[in-house]
This record gives C-alpha cells, structure tokens and sequence, in this order.
C-alpha cells in the first residue's frame, strides 16, 4: 500500500486539508499504515503534481483544502480492484523467529514472551479505540471497523501463536 493511495482514500470522501488528513489518518489508519505529517504533506504535493487532486480552496494563513480528481479516483480504482495486494511476503518478527536459533534458548524464550505482551497491550489498545469510536453508517466508520476488528483478530491470533511458539520451545531439546 501506498500512503498516497490511503490519501486518495480519503480525499474521496470529502475535500480536507493535510491537517485533517493527518486529524483522520492517527485515528483511523495509523494502526495499519503509520505516516508522519511531512509524509502527508510531500505526497499531497505529488499527487497535486499528478493532477490526481487539486486544491479545492485556500484559506487563513495558506491552509489549503485538497480534492480528489477523476484522475484520482481513477487510479484508487484501480488499485483498489487491479493492482494485486503484496500480502505478507516480508515480516520481521516471522524473519526473527526463523533465526531465533542464533541466540541462547532463554533468549528466544524471552523474545516469544515480549511479543506475547506486546500483543497483547496492541490488541488492548485496538479494544479501547473500538469502545471510544462512534461508530456511524458513513464509509469511513464502516470500513474503518472491518478494519479495527481485522487488527483486533490477528492481534490475538499472535498472541495465541507466540504463547504456542514458547510451549514448542519448551518441549525442545537444548541447542548448542
């Protein structure tokens, strides 16, 4: 995915300013796709550049208001519906377990104990940002809560899994 792409997203639900951008990214996708506010800023100016959106209006000390074009929206489309999604081919906690057998088996324990936590405190932190949403009927509400939950699930599944992972650790003979 590509952080312009999410910005197309959601400029195709109303014209915003990157300040807004920003606002709606942290609350809604930076659970998935973190960005930093000059990553914003730099690919609303390409995507101007691209003639994918354009400034709808400016206001009070420069602070423009972008709109998605048909260019725009074109190339969501596409991407959304064409472009096949790159999956999960690159993860470097899987990476890391792999290579686990580099270090002490106390080491390798204490790394599936870590990752059990920090699921946890994610999957904790998805469950208070579902209770805090108001969730409405708008395409942002819904497809950001098929989204949340998704985040949700495979934070437990990893904490399921690593609790596995140390139990097969356990049962393992020592390495050397």
């Amino acid at each position: 995915m590509s952080l312009r792409h999410a910005l197309l997203g959601l400029l195709d639900t109303g014209p915003a300013s990157g300040y807004d951008l920003m606002r709606t990214f942290n609350s809604t996708l930076s659970a998935v796709w973190p960005a930093t506010q000059s990553q914003v800023y730099t690919d609303l100016n390409r995507l101007a550049e691209a003639g994918q959106i354009r400034v709808a209006a400016e206001g009070p000390r420069g602070r423009k208001s972008y709109e998605i074009t048909a260019a725009g929206r074109e190339e969501l489309r596409h991407w959304l519906l064409e472009v096949a999604p790159d999956g999960y081919r690159r993860n470097d906690v899987l990476l890391r377990v792999f290579l686990l057998g580099a270090v002490s088996p106390s080491e390798a324990r204490e790394f599936l104990r870590q990752r059990h936590a920090i699921s946890g405190r994610h999957r904790a932190a998805l469950e208070e940002r579902d209770a805090g949403t108001d969730w409405d009927d708008d395409p942002l509400s819904v497809y950001g809560r098929l989204t949340l939950e998704w985040g949700k699930r495979f934070m437990t599944m990893q904490q399921e899994w690593s609790a596995w992972a140390l139990e097969q650790l356990e049962k393992a003979p020592p390495h050397t």
